[in-house]
């Protein structure tokens, strides 16, 4: 089936009654002339394109182990990376969006992830929408330079505004756009969000395991720059980082993520010492203005429905398979609970205890989750509820059998595709996942999506209802009420 978009004819495949469109470029190749630039605009092609298998994926490291385990990474080489998927329902008109921005730490991650399949989207009335973006120095490098800076959420800005000129064209509506990711991608959602650039781009938003504090200073990202060129033997320019093999700058981005992370050292390396995230969003004073949070809280988003959430055991994924869940000890915990701001550090080690593992590292995975991922989340949900957004919160807490993962962070992530029979799923969540799980919560997003409501009363900073999808789900007012104030005040 051929669909004309501003910039030529594109050919899919129909399914099941399920219109498919796969790597459709929405900017320029990233030949050397484009790379470490803001996104360039398409050239227009003759003849009808095929659009029937994904396109390349942005250059990236592959997942070490043991995540390598977990996650199905599609490494698909070209220069026509930044490219984007639909899925549709067959004739479609006027019908509700979805663009999806995957996760990935800012380093990872594609829209050809087989659990970002969209199939189950578009058999809900959706069109759904999966994007490619720029990665790690790539994509979130800030030399200082001028206006060049977040190349990486340029990029996102490029691909929805895509979707607005293009869309309808595939049976969806541009002014029905919900903007949905988890992880890093929910991040870039929290910077959208707080952007000018973004206004009108998407109408409603899903953030899933990230809100709107993972956006660094300049002073910072520019240490990390020096520290990049420092590692390459080149001056501070981006002409002179645009001239390294991109193989070297993939190791190079191995080896700082690595210090990082073995070395969180603040006098080193700043804020991201306590993220270990390297490469992340910038507040350079255009694409991101200011603090993300701030930014929402003066109404940088105002009118803009939210659905946000976390999962139960989010650091779990990064502490149980590495077995650092084993070696943490009391001291280990004493001191992390003091670098968070706490003064009575035996209280909150007691306020987070876990009856069913009162080991100090799973007390330290409860506390290191809501300092990462629940408080963040809730915070963004009061900013926005405060100027009259609705908002909705929801915890995903199905506890998967696989290496003591429990609820662990992008879990939910086949659940809401309604994907758990795509390659890979099981990896994370073992053989039996609950498939009726993964109807209800896909349903309650394909609800936001339609009618910007999920289905269950919305979160305010009186009524903090929270959803909890597991095998039976349930909302309450105000759960985990006193790890949540505890926080109050800090950072």
């Amino acid at each position: 089936m051929n669909i004309s978009t501003t910039h030529g004819v594109v050919t899919g495949r129909i399914e099941n009654a399920v219109s498919r469109y796969l790597g459709i470029p929405y900017a320029a190749p990233l030949s050397a002339a484009n790379r470490l630039r803001p996104p360039r605009p398409v050239a227009s092609w003759s003849g009808a394109r095929n659009a029937l298998e994904f396109g390349p994926t942005v250059p990236q490291n592959g997942y070490a182990p043991p995540y390598s385990g977990f996650f199905v990474e599609p490494d698909i080489p070209g220069e026509e990376s930044l490219n984007l998927n639909v899925w549709a329902p067959e004739s479609a008109r006027g019908a509700p969006v979805l663009v999806w921005i995957h996760g990935g730490a800012f380093a990872h991650g594609s829209g050809a992830v087989p659990q970002y399949d969209g199939t189950a989207f578009a058999k809900s009335g959706i069109v759904c929408v999966t994007i490619n973006y720029r990665l790690g120095v790539e994509g979130f490098l800030d030399l200082g330079d001028g206006d060049v800076a977040n190349v990486g959420l340029l990029d996102q800005l490029a691909a929805l505004r895509w979707v607005r000129d293009n869309i309808a064209a595939f049976g969806g509506d541009p002014a029905r756009v919900t903007v949905a990711g988890e992880s890093a991608g929910a991040m870039s959602i929290g910077c959208l969000l707080a952007s000018p650039l973004a206004v009108g781009l998407f109408q409603a938003a899903i953030l899933q395991s990230g809100a709107a504090h993972h956006a660094i200073g300049q002073d910072t990202a520019r240490a990390v720059a020096a520290h990049v060129c420092d590692e390459l033997g080149i001056e501070l320019t981006r002409e002179a980082v645009a001239t390294v093999p991109t193989a070297r700058l993939l190791e190079v981005l191995g080896a700082v993520e690595q210090q990082v992370q073995t070395q969180p050292d603040f006098t080193r390396w700043g804020e991201v010492a306590a993220t270990l995230m390297p490469f992340m969003p910038t507040i350079d004073g255009t694409v991101v203005p200011q603090r993300p949070l701030a930014a929402i809280a003066g109404g940088s988003a105002a009118g803009i429905p939210l659905l946000i959430g976390t999962n139960t055991h989010e650091n779990r994924l990064f502490m149980a398979p590495t077995g650092v869940v084993d070696l943490i000890d009391e001291a280990t915990l004493t001191g992390v609970v003091a670098a968070y701001g706490f003064t009575d550090a035996g209280a909150i080690a007691e306020l987070y205890l876990d009856p069913t593992d009162p080991s100090p590292g799973a007390t330290l995975a409860a506390l290191s989750t809501d300092w990462m991922f629940r408080i963040p989340a809730i915070r963004l949900a009061e900013a926005q509820g405060a100027i009259g957004a609705p908002t909705w919160m929801y915890e995903f807490a199905w506890e998967s059998p696989v290496q003591r993962l429990r609820a662990c962070h992008a879990l939910e992530l086949p659940f809401v595709f309604n994907s758990l029979d795509r390659d890979g799923s099981d990896l994370m969540t073992g053989p039996d996942a609950p498939q009726a799980l993964a109807g209800r919560t896909h349903a309650a997003w394909a609800r936001f999506i339609t009618n910007h409501d999920p289905g269950w009363d919305r979160y305010t900073s009186e009524h903090r209802a929270v959803h909890t999808f597991d095998l039976d789900d349930h909302t309450a007012l105000d759960p985990a009420r006193d790890q949540r104030k505890s926080w109050d005040g800090l950072r």
